[in-house]
């Protein structure tokens, strides 16, 4: 079985959250607490993490297989609805993979192990315990299709979903070190941030095996992990103050339009939006024939 020491190099940043359950009884434990599943035995685990599917700066974090069921786990520190769109990708490069020998064009129906898409939220922004993204949402006109795809997201913060946690005690113990780096890194420099949280959750006995025999590298993910988000964050605003000179009316006009061919309410947009009803009406209205 591979262990914790025997992580293989990687071509890209991994992070913590993939590194801890690359151990395949941490995924284990993982899976039976989502799937609600009893299985007992790690090795059942057939890991198929497409380590080198970097496609525009993405990549599968973790995926596998496990009693003719597929599944699909994806990390996140910030929220993103082109999530489905990317499983999608994932899922059509493994099933390529798997079906490599097979007769696609032959009279005899090919198995497929049917999938499961899951995310783990751990963002600053709020988010409920549970939500569904679907492909559908990412559609340009709002009707019937044929081609659909629902992930489940989970938010994994300290605090949300309890009874998630006290299934996988893990997951438990990686919320809570991303809680104390998040909070240390409020009030001191991010690596001595990261560094007294390691320190303090060694001693805690949180995640205290992992982080002793990882802990170059797991302070090093974590450095980049938080350099990452903060980095984001600040594109973003900067992408926001760029749209609001260059015409934030505009801007709105179009995401609000929409908006508004999905079915939207102007309630609902305004919200979504953080505009006023008022903003939002007279927006529409101005570009109406």
């Amino acid at each position: 079985m591979k262990t914790l020491n025997s992580i293989p190099n990687r071509t890209y940043k991994a992070t913590i959250f993939a590194m801890l359950f690359e151990d395949k009884e941490h995924l284990l434990e993982l899976y039976n607490a989502v799937s609600g599943k009893h299985y007992t035995n790690p090795e059942m685990l057939e890991i198929n993490t497409l380590e080198n599917a970097i496609y525009m700066a993405i990549r599968n974090d973790i995926s596998f297989l496990i009693d003719a069921r597929l599944s699909l786990y994806e990390h996140q520190s910030t929220y993103s609805p082109n999530l489905p769109l990317r499983f999608l990708l994932y899922i059509s490069a493994l099933y390529s993979s798997m079906t490599k020998d097979a007769n696609l064009y032959g009279t005899k129906a090919i198995e497929l192990p049917p999938p499961r898409f899951v995310i783990f939220y751990n963002g600053k922004d709020e988010q409920p315990d549970r939500q569904i993204l679907k492909l559908s949402d990412l559609y340009t006109i709002n009707e019937e299709c044929s081609l659909e795809l629902e992930a489940v997201m989970l938010n994994v913060n300290s605090g949300h979903n309890k009874e998630l946690m006290e299934m996988s005690h893990t997951l438990w113990e990686y919320a809570e070190y991303t809680a104390r780096v998040r909070e240390y890194t409020e009030t001191m420099e991010l690596e001595e941030a990261v560094e007294r949280a390691i320190e303090e959750c060694i001693q805690e006995g949180i995640l205290k095996e992992f982080l002793e025999k990882n802990r170059a590298e797991a302070k090093n993910m974590s450095i980049f992990e938080y350099d990452q988000e903060r980095h984001i964050k600040q594109e973003r605003e900067e992408a926001w103050e760029e749209g609001r000179k260059a015409g934030k009316r505009d801007m709105l006009w179009k995401l609000a339009e929409k908006k508004l061919r999905k079915g939207k309410t102007i309630t609902e947009i305004a919200e979504e939006l953080e505009e006023s009803e008022e903003t939002i009406k007279e927006i529409l209205d101005s570009r109406k024939e």
